[in-house]
């Protein structure tokens, strides 16, 4: 069959190619070889699929459903499946095998059109928060990750290049950047952390309601990880007067429900909120940017 990417995956792998990559170019070609050297049967291509991995449904040679990820180096696979082999399938979707320097993972078959983002709000954030508490353990030894100070470093670096040419997002910029710089000054914590945790990275199973998919593993505090959580469904918050009040419940509860510090969630909150704007101006995505800065300007 032909591995056509979603146009979901070119558009966000656009934004961030760097000079002369050709992964998107090979990408059908690849898939095809790792089809066949796997003996797998493909049933078809997730759309719109994610923004950093072509995700196929396949059966193995066994008969076994699986879903295979294809992703460039700069999603840094080896990074997932090293995190997904720690967790083991506990909180998570169960890594069946990798080629990591081939970009190469065959995970475990979920539900890939049931999110936890299909329940009610209130429910939905209580089984994500859940899940994620589930996968904040003790880093294996020696590992490689990379911590939340580096980066948050390299992502402040950009901000502060981005506001440069933004006033009218530099007053937050600086909140953020300063926020960081408090919490990173007293760290609080060192657990293997998903990431990129939302409520769409949740999805229905068969061994467990729900399991997470699609780390971007980094080392760091727990309230790093749940700040990503806190801004879910952002465009309904910004759509509602009460926004801000919803928002400051938000992270009351996820704060208490979770044993993690209020205003420590609340300054990650506020940094990825930022940097997520900024990075979103930055590549033409203005709708999404001017969401972000508002929700932002709340914390």
């Amino acid at each position: 069959m032909a591995f056509e990417p979603p146009q979901r995956l070119v558009r966000a792998l656009g934004e961030t190619a760097p000079a002369g990559d050709d992964w998107l170019a090979r990408l059908p070609a690849v898939a095809e070889r790792v089809v066949a050297r796997r003996e797998l049967t493909v049933e078809r291509v997730q759309v719109p699929g994610g923004r950093s991995s072509l995700v196929v449904l396949v059966r193995r040679a066994d008969g076994t459903p699986a879903v295979l990820k294809l992703a460039p180096p700069r999603a840094r696979p080896g990074s997932e499946a090293a995190a997904l082999a720690h967790w083991a399938g506990l909180g998570a979707v169960q890594l069946l095998d990798a080629e990591p320097d081939e970009g190469v993972l065959l995970l475990e078959r979920l539900h890939p059109d049931v999110s936890v983002r299909s329940l009610p709000e209130a429910k939905a954030l209580l089984e994500a928060a859940g899940t994620l508490r589930r996968l904040w353990v003790k880093p294996p030894a020696g590992h490689v990750f990379e911590t939340v100070a580096e980066r948050t470093g390299r992502q402040a670096a950009a901000m502060r290049a981005g506001a440069g040419a933004d006033a009218e997002a530099a007053p937050l910029v600086d909140a953020a950047l300063a926020a960081r710089e408090e919490l990173l000054a007293a760290p609080s914590g060192q657990l293997l952390l998903h990431g990129t945790f939302r409520q769409s990275k949740v999805l229905a199973g068969e061994r467990t309601p729900w399991l997470a998919v699609g780390p971007d593993p980094v080392v760091g505090e727990s309230a790093f990880d749940l700040a990503r959580l806190v801004r879910d469904r952002v465009e309904d918050l910004i759509a509602t007067p009460s926004g801000p009040a919803v928002t400051r419940r938000r992270i009351k509860r996820l704060a208490e429900s979770l044993e993690v510090d209020q205003e420590r969630l609340r300054g990650w909150t506020l940094f990825r909120a930022v940097e997520s704007g900024i990075r979103a101006r930055r590549v033409g995505r203005e709708k999404d940017a001017e969401l972000l800065l508002e929700f932002a300007g709340w914390l």
